[in-house]
């Protein structure tokens, strides 16, 4: 549970940074890009056999470059979403997306959860949608195949980290990031080109830089998180990592940025607390 933990501070560490950093001006890219290399930059480091580069399971980066075309497909969905159907809607499907890995532990690694753990699972979804829609005004779902499309992709970019724990070495997780972030960080960069020429809009060195710090908490928390699967189930390991995330972004917010939780999202967040109650170990 440590590292589940550590991994959920990590989230909220990068989900409160985004907060502080958004308006950006530049090339939208910068800041992707910038946390990429980071990213990149934090995985070699932690390589405990530089060799391993060329030495390790040919199925390490095979799984990396999958794990890094599903993360920017995620990301490419989420920003045409909120163009469609508004942020709120498609930030709450990017979350609901942890059926994907959820369904990947239960149908393809044979984990069972118990019947409280169930319950705490069929709390978590009610608890995501009511803390995204808020008391606010409601966004509509003009194109519900982009919605899912946004579900999927998000969730088969966190599944990633469960089929590496399941078929892969521990000895190759940092190899691992090394290849899904080196192949996320190829694409943005080439949506970056595309985007200057479109938009004109250059990358600017503050977003940039911006973006190479914002990759800290973002690499912790996958790393953590993986390093979690290895004792935890994903069918707990995952609503843990997605709702204590909420739950803490939530609080850091309230206290620090003035953003009181309305009567939705206060329902949500209760019902997010009986959910980490009922998901956790032992329940």
């Amino acid at each position: 549970m440590t590292f589940l933990m550590m991994a959920i501070v990590s989230s909220a560490s990068m989900t409160l940074a985004m907060k502080a950093l958004r308006g950006q001006r530049g090339n939208r890219f910068a800041l992707i890009l910038g946390n990429y290399l980071m990213c990149i930059a934090l995985s070699f480091a932690f390589l405990p056999d530089k060799a391993l580069l060329w030495q390790g399971s040919p199925l390490t980066p095979g799984l990396g470059l999958a794990g890094g075309a599903v993360f920017v497909a995620g990301l490419i969905s989420m920003q045409s979403s909120i163009r469609v159907n508004g942020a709120t809607l498609s930030a709450a499907f990017a979350k609901l997306g942890l059926l994907v890995p959820l369904g990947v532990g239960i149908l393809c690694f044979g984990e069972r959860p118990g019947f409280l753990q169930l319950c705490g699972i069929a709390l978590v979804f009610p608890a995501i949608l009511l803390i995204n829609r808020g008391d606010g005004g409601e966004d509509k779902a003009e194109n519900p195949a982009l919605l899912a499309l946004t579900l999927v992709c998000c969730g088969s970019g966190d599944a990633m980290a469960k089929i590496f724990e399941q078929l892969g070495t521990s000895r190759e997780d940092a190899l691992f990031f090394f290849w899904l972030f080196l192949t996320a960080a190829l694409i943005s960069a080439a949506l970056a080109v595309r985007e200057r020429q479109r938009t004109g809009k250059r990358m600017l060195p503050a977003e940039f830089g911006a973006g190479i710090l914002l990759g800290i908490p973002n690499y912790f928390s996958s790393f953590l998180l993986l390093k979690a699967l290895a004792t935890v189930p994903s069918f707990a390991a995952y609503p843990l990592y997605s709702t204590g995330t909420l739950l803490l972004v939530t609080a850091v917010s309230a206290l620090f940025f003035g953003e009181k939780p309305g009567k939705r999202q206060r329902l949500g967040l209760l019902l997010i607390l009986a959910a980490l109650a009922l998901l956790a170990p032992g329940a």
